[in-house]
């Protein structure tokens, strides 16, 4: 059995944590700065139990931190190197998709 680093895991939870469009939705929404939840809900379109889950699971990865402010509960990027890395992924696919158009003609 192949040992893995310790931080292997934890990079494991991180990416199982983005692992749901809507998880990934609201992180990607994040990088502009801090959103309430309820900004976050209308954005994902589901509940606000749905999105108060998703949220704990990114909350408990450490990819986001909150602040309760009155009633409302405010969200923002704990991770913010995440921005590059959404950057780069949306880069590839977009080439990606491109090369298969040229192939394609």
């Amino acid at each position: 059995m192949t040992e893995y680093r310790p931080y292997i895991t934890e990079q494991a939870k991180i990416f199982k944590a983005l692992g749901h469009p809507s998880r990934l939705t609201m992180v990607d929404a994040l990088r502009d700065g801090e959103k309430c939840v309820c900004e976050l809900r209308e954005l994902v379109g589901d509940d606000m139990s749905t999105v108060s889950k998703h949220l704990s699971v990114l909350k408990s990865a450490g990819i986001v931190t909150s602040e309760k402010r009155g009633t409302n509960i405010y969200y923002r990027l704990a991770m913010t190197c995440l921005g590059q890395f959404l950057q780069c992924t949306a880069q590839t696919i977009r080439q990606r998709a491109a090369d298969r158009l040229y192939q394609l003609s």
